[in-house]
């Protein structure tokens, strides 16, 4: 449960791969003579065990299947009610544990995601968080873990048209996600109200240098790299500007903003939500960037009609040319822009989606 605007409490709602986790595991015990669990239960990545009812439950000769509801909670996400079908069957010996897209479920067709070309679009955590349950089914009674795990969402298709996966060339249908298994409400208020209290919170306690991180992945690296205690971070999300606007009215002496490559380039560009709903990359904005780097027409021309950001990085990368300090640089400009004078002292850190830093300033 999350405080929303107005005092009301937002229900946290679960992912496609948590959903999609339940099924498997369902599904697997089932193909292994253990019958259907329902409700079944799961172990998420931050330890919650939360149980699913089944929607859905079929068997035949060498393959069963399962389904759960998805629950958003109070979230506005698409794939609210919808069904995540898994179906499970015996793979080639030695196989391992491979995942299959059956109808509703997309297919990645561009690079720059973080799954390769030709594979389904269930992302990394889903797939650990299955796996991780098909071997120790597998193991409890001794049998190899290769199984072919097969997920489906009826009507999926038509749904992925309200997201970016089509732009992002993910064609057939919706993506499994999810690197927690929860799904947090969204509430701009409630957000921009604890970075207000994060920031007081730093300053009441001597704090001379903060760090604000879009996500998890930021947060890790950057207190690694800076030594910061996990006191000094502001878990700012995508409301750089909220938090810009709020330290030029209460300002820290240091301050280190630290998110992904894609995220700070629409920093660069001037957005100040980097949600995905309210701004996007401007990839011309990285063609010019390149463009100043010395770099080749065809590689500038290339970034124009790139799939994401992270591809246009990996292309600059591979030629030597700096584009991610450049983006830091210039997400500095427009956040001293916003903090108009304030006594704060910016430093940008840029990194990809292993945490690994491509740029700083």
């Amino acid at each position: 449960m999350t405080d929303g605007e107005d005092g009301k409490v937002l229900r946290s709602g679960w992912t496609t791969g948590a959903c999609a986790t339940a099924a498997a595991k369902a599904a697997c015990r089932a193909l292994f003579g253990q019958g259907f669990p329902d409700p079944v239960t799961i172990t998420l990545p931050r330890g919650e065990t939360p149980s699913f009812a089944l929607a859905l439950a079929e068997q035949g000769e060498g393959w069963a299947r399962a389904g759960v509801v998805k629950d958003a909670g109070d979230d506005p996400d698409v794939t609210h009610g919808a069904t995540i079908v898994a179906t499970v069957r015996h793979g080639a010996a030695g196989g391992g544990v491979v995942f299959r897209a059956g109808p509703g479920v997309g297919m990645v067709t561009k690079p720059g995601l973080p799954l390769p070309v030709g594979e389904p679009a269930i992302n990394p955590v889903p797939r650990r968080l299955m796996a991780a349950e098909v071997v120790a089914i597998a193991n409890a009674v001794g049998a190899a873990a290769d199984i072919e795990v097969e997920i489906s969402v009826p009507g999926g298709e038509k749904l992925a048209q309200a997201t970016w996966n089509p732009r992002l060339g993910i064609l057939g249908g919706l993506s499994i996600l999810g690197t927690t298994g929860v799904v947090v409400p969204y509430s701009c208020s409630a957000w921009i109200h604890s970075i207000q209290r994060g920031i007081d919170v730093a300053r009441a306690t001597g704090l001379d240098h903060v760090v604000g991180c879009v996500g998890n992945t930021s947060e890790k690296a950057a207190l690694a790299l800076t030594g910061l205690p996990v006191e000094a971070v502001i878990d700012m999300g995508d409301f750089v500007g909220g938090m810009l606007k709020y330290l030029r009215r209460h300002p820290v002496p240091r301050l280190t903003i630290a998110g992904g490559f894609a995220k700070l380039s629409k920093l660069a560009a001037g957005a100040m939500d980097l949600h995905s709903k309210r701004s996007q990359v401007d990839l011309s904005l990285l063609a010019r960037l390149l463009a100043d780097l010395g770099a080749p027409e065809s590689m500038v021309a290339a970034a124009l009609s790139a799939n994401t950001a992270l591809e246009v990085l990996e292309t600059a990368r591979q030629a030597g040319l700096p584009l991610g300090d450049r983006i830091a640089a210039q997400a500095r400009s427009m956040a001293n822009q916003v903090l108009d004078g304030a006594p704060v002292q910016v430093e940008v850190l840029a990194f990809d989606r292993s945490g690994t830093l491509v740029g700083r300033a």
